[in-house]
């Protein structure tokens, strides 16, 4: 396996400023912050040890963006810019189950992340993230095979032509996680008053969780634009962050921490910011969708165009990353953990900055070897 310019974070690197702005999700130009991986902790054998044959399992969507699996094993998937959500079954069988109103695509933004209620069985209820006419929204449907009337949850989130963030995910503690974007106004990141560049905790209905850190919806600050959140066996959670110019970056995710956005870029080494766990070249990975299985973190990565392993321990230490179908299918957006252990991963061909394919874009089932 040749080597990739990948930093694992363990030890103070120096301080990253800031400079020019990037112009999308998938980071700068140029080929800065790459180096050579540091070495890591040996790993116990329980990660697993790579990846079966993939398969396509459907094809023909438009920029499927985010997987939520609904009880029984059939997921809801969003297109992104033609604001469909779609229900596909296990056997592949893909039926729409609407368009959802009050969608407006443009750029980066438009429908985004779904996530099916904890408690589905009884209370039918999913939860979408997508960009309106004025901001980005989280909204509540009851869902009977197609969607009810919506309920705004949370209203205000910025929205722009990129960093919209959109991911939703709940949580081991059944509270609902949302990634948010600065939308270019980099400012945002550290204002703790505004929704921007922000993960946010919140109870089903919407309101600031029991907890939170400042007595309002955020959890966590100082970030870019997260898109992918996973928790591990031992319920830590972790972020995938797209970089400016230099740095993509999995975090660890702790209660009231700042990340450092925009004073830093990568590791800060500064006492005031939390380190990433992990960095890239963003030309390595530009990573949206994040999922955690068997004993490893999975990172879709759009600009990367491969799919990340990256092994971790019950301490939170990780071992060198591991990339699977370097360019293979393109750019790769979500990724989840399917209830038979296998991994769903969608391409992202047809947003703009790929180049499709026939049968673009499609959903890959990925088994996993032990």
């Amino acid at each position: 396996m040749r080597k990739h310019p990948i930093a694992v974070v363990l030890t103070v690197a120096a301080l990253v400023t800031v400079s020019a702005c990037s112009s999308s999700e998938d980071g700068g130009g140029g080929g800065g912050g790459s180096g050579g991986p540091s070495t890591p902790a040996p790993l116990p054998s329980s990660s697993a040890s790579g990846i079966g044959e993939p398969r396509t399992l459907a094809d023909g969507l438009a920029v499927p963006w985010s997987i939520a699996f609904l009880p029984g094993g059939d997921a809801l998937v969003t297109e992104r810019d033609t604001a469909r959500l779609v229900r596909v079954t296990p056997q592949g069988k893909v039926t729409t189950v609407g368009k959802v109103p009050g969608v407006e695509p443009s750029g980066e933004g438009g429908l985004l992340g779904v996530a099916v209620s904890p408690g589905f069985t009884a209370d039918r209820t999913v939860y979408l993230y997508f960009t309106a006419a004025d901001d980005n929204r989280v909204v509540r449907y009851r869902y009977d095979g197609g969607l009810g009337s919506p309920k705004p949850i949370v209203t205000g989130i910025p929205k722009g032509a990129n960093h919209n963030g959109g991911r939703l995910a709940f949580g081991p503690d059944k509270l609902l996680y949302v990634s948010t974007g600065e939308v270019y106004k980099r400012e945002l990141a550290q204002d703790k008053n505004s929704l921007g560049g922000k993960i946010l905790r919140v109870t089903p209905d919407g309101r600031p969780a029991p907890g939170n850190p400042f007595g309002s919806r955020v959890w966590t600050y100082g970030h870019r634009n997260v898109q992918g959140l996973a928790w591990d066996a031992d319920g830590q959670l972790f972020a995938t962050e797209f970089g400016q110019d230099r740095f993509d970056e999995i975090n660890r995710i702790e209660k009231g921490h700042n990340y450092g956005w925009p004073i830093v870029e990568g590791v800060g080494g500064k006492k005031a910011y939390t380190d990433p766990l992990l960095t890239w070249a963003t030309s390595e990975a530009s990573p949206s969708g994040l999922a955690y299985a068997d004993g490893s973190l999975w990172a879709a990565g759009l600009r990367g165009e491969r799919l990340w392993q990256v092994p971790v321990t019950a301490g939170g230490k990780v071992g060198e990353p591991i990339p699977h179908f370097e360019g293979v299918y393109g750019r790769l957006r979500a990724v989840v953990r399917a209830p038979d252990g296998a991994l769903w991963v969608t391409t992202s061909n047809r947003d703009g900055r790929g180049e499709p394919k026939a049968g673009d874009d499609r959903i890959l089932v990925v088994p996993l070897k032990r």
